[in-house]
């Protein structure tokens, strides 16, 4: 049925995207392996309704993976890249030539050429920036050790691509000219090293100068149209263009794009850049890892099923050794050090270039080279289960709340009249006020690596499970005036609180929670002192708003202080009233926020010279303004 014409190819790629990925996400598999599977139902193995053309569509796809790049560069600070050259060079480096060191040998076990194992050892060495990417962005964890250790490792990986395709001419058994193709273009591999040295360095200048110099103007010329349609336009331009300036010197399109991205990171036009090509890199995205699902050869994996189930399984764990040492080494830790291993432990989209053009300069004959492109088209599609078995079921055990015997609590070395539960942002500023006002407060946190980095810029910190009646004894909680509990997660702030509340009555507890559900739990708990998260800042902004529209500044800041003072009787009131009911307990609710409206707006229906005669008067304000009790 693949004769059907582009429209049928395109309804079937987008139909397979539509009724796969929604039910991929609601299984809790990810998008990228629902885009997977459904490339494999609608191919050539499976229900046929797209054939071979599926090849040629993945290299049109992997410009998904430009313009990811691209975007990843704009959302890039300049000093945070080169924060991390130590581990794009380092850990990237040695990620790179430690993988293809250790898949040598294998090859040559197995019977293969020293060429070929070389050059099987180089291609493996790559991994899935596209893959690994989006999974780590939709699991939010793109900002921590492992994610940025992760990108960092990626990047180097891509700019690793270059000299690859300049060191695989030189495996090839005979000595013909490289043939042309669409990254590495025959008249720079034909010119002196010194020719293409300065092709490329002129290259990488003129994108970066463009960025500073050109582009900018340009798209202050282009927003004075007001066409929003034609904004879109010059981006998708912008990105095209570079791709192809950058494939002229056989440098890697994502290299030029990520390079423009990151010259354009401080721009005014930054956001609108985003806006204007997020969706065409979705869609690329998942038009690509469509193509990977659709390309895998089931025959030949059914013909040769051992050896690619060996070499699959052989990949995964030879890279994820190879990460995991790298990680021990670099100090990660055991959480993150395992989710970077087992996130980049499959083969990358640039490896298919790499075996085409290997396979073109005849270093591997068209058996092993479609083997290799099998093994790495299903380690791909393994990885996301792979973090979804991470997710479940590992990272539970790793996690020191779930499992506390990992590493034995610190020894407290002091007793302190606050104790903290939590050290992360909203702990930490918390702990920050009481030293610099003369107070020491023991700090407990489950954190391992946090623990660590903390101490390491000496601060007093102890790994631990506030939880635990035995840590909060030898913390002091007999005699504490105060627990802080700024611990983000609900269950554990409430077992936290459970524990503190039954052993310790006397203590005062001041707790953070993060929504209004925790909010209940913990006042049911007897907690009296809770604090929301977002309602100061909240606040705060509906200030500034009213003062935006006019009104007046006492005006406004009271209008708060009453605002905070009825929503926490109200508050208290929905909490001794119970949640048992739900349909009641939402009329109640939409109850008490109508008449906390019709409260405030009847204390303020005064004329603004009455108000401002009275608003700064000493005692209302002390009555305003009292701290809770």
């Amino acid at each position: 049925m693949n004769d059907q014409g582009f429209f049928f190819q395109a309804f079937a790629y987008l139909a397979a995207a539509v009724v796969a990925v929604p039910i991929a996400k609601r299984l809790g598999l990810g998008s990228v392996l629902g885009y997977l599977l459904a490339g494999v139902a609608i191919g050539p193995f499976a229900l046929g309704l797209i054939g071979r053309e599926g090849q040629d569509i993945m290299h049109f796809a992997e410009f998904g993976v430009v313009m990811m790049l691209f975007l990843v560069g704009l959302e890039l600070e300049l000093s945070r890249l080169w924060a991390l050259r130590g581990i794009l060079l380092g850990m990237g480096g040695l990620q790179v030539l430690g993988t293809a060191a250790a898949i040598v040998p294998i090859g040559l076990a197995l019977g293969q050429s020293w060429q070929v194992s070389v050059a099987a050892g180089l291609i493996l060495s790559l991994s899935s920036t596209a893959i690994v990417l989006q999974s780590l962005q939709e699991k939010g964890v793109m900002k921590t050790l492992a994610g940025e250790r992760a990108f960092a490792v990626l990047l180097f990986q891509d700019l690793a691509v270059i000299p690859m395709l300049a060191v695989l001419p030189l495996l090839a058994p005979t000595a013909a000219a490289p043939a042309a193709t669409g990254t590495h273009p025959a008249w720079i591999t034909t010119q002196p090293g010194w020719v293409q040295a300065v092709a490329t360095l002129a290259a990488v200048a003129g994108v970066v100068a463009s960025g500073r110099f050109v582009v900018r103007p340009v798209f202050r010329i282009i927003a004075r149209t007001h066409l929003r349609e034609l904004f879109t336009a010059a981006s998708l331009l912008l990105v095209i263009g570079i791709a192809l300036v950058m494939q002229a010197v056989g440098l890697s399109a994502a290299l030029g794009t990520f390079l423009a991205g990151v010259v354009l990171a401080d721009s005014e036009f930054r956001h609108e850049l985003v806006s204007d090509v997020e969706p065409f890199k979705g869609l690329l995205l998942g038009l690509f890892f469509l193509a990977v699902g659709a390309s895998i050869d089931f025959a030949l994996i059914a013909e040769h099923g051992g050896t690619v189930a060996g070499l699959v399984i052989g990949v995964v764990v030879l890279k994820a050794a190879v990460l995991g040492a790298l990680a021990r080494g670099f100090r990660m830790g055991r959480e993150h050090g395992l989710l970077f291993s087992l996130a980049l432990a499959q083969g990358g989209e640039f490896c298919f270039v790499l075996l085409s053009y290997a396979s073109q300069q005849q270093i591997m004959n068209a058996q092993v080279s479609g083997l290799l492109v099998a093994t790495v088209a299903l380690s791909m599609a393994l990885t996301p289960a792979l973090l979804l078995l991470y997710d479940t079921v590992l990272q539970p055990r790793l996690t020191p709340v779930k499992a506390p015997a990992s590493r034995a609590p610190d020894v407290v070395g002091h007793q302190g009249t606050v104790i903290i539960a939590g050290f992360g942002q909203f702990g930490s500023t918390v702990g920050r006020l009481l030293r610099a006002n003369g107070v020491r407060p023991v700090v407990l946190d489950v954190d391992s690596d946090r623990v660590d980095v903390l101490r390491r810029i000496g601060l007093e910190v102890y790994f631990g499970d506030a939880s635990r009646l035995d840590l909060l004894h030898t913390a002091g909680a007999s005699n504490a005036a105060a627990l802080v509990i700024a611990i983000g997660d609900a269950e554990t702030a409430l077992e936290i609180a459970r524990t503190a509340r039954t052993h310790f009555p006397q203590l005062r507890i001041l707790a953070r929670a993060e929504n209004r559900p925790v909010t209940f739990d913990l006042l049911e708990l007897g907690i009296a002192q809770v604090y929301r998260d977002t309602l100061d800042t909240a606040l705060r902004v509906g200030v500034d708003a009213l003062r935006a529209v006019g009104v007046r500044a006492h005006r406004a800041h009271r209008s708060a202080q009453a605002f905070r003072r009825y929503d926490e009787q109200h508050l208290h009131l929905l909490a001794g009233e119970g949640r048992q009911e739900m349909t009641s307990f939402l009329s109640r609710v939409r109850a008490t926020v109508a008449d906390l409206e019709d409260t405030l707006q009847r204390d303020f229906a005064v004329d603004d010279q009455a108000l401002a005669d009275a608003a700064w008067d000493a005692e209302s304000l002390r009555r305003e303004f009292a701290p809770r009790p």
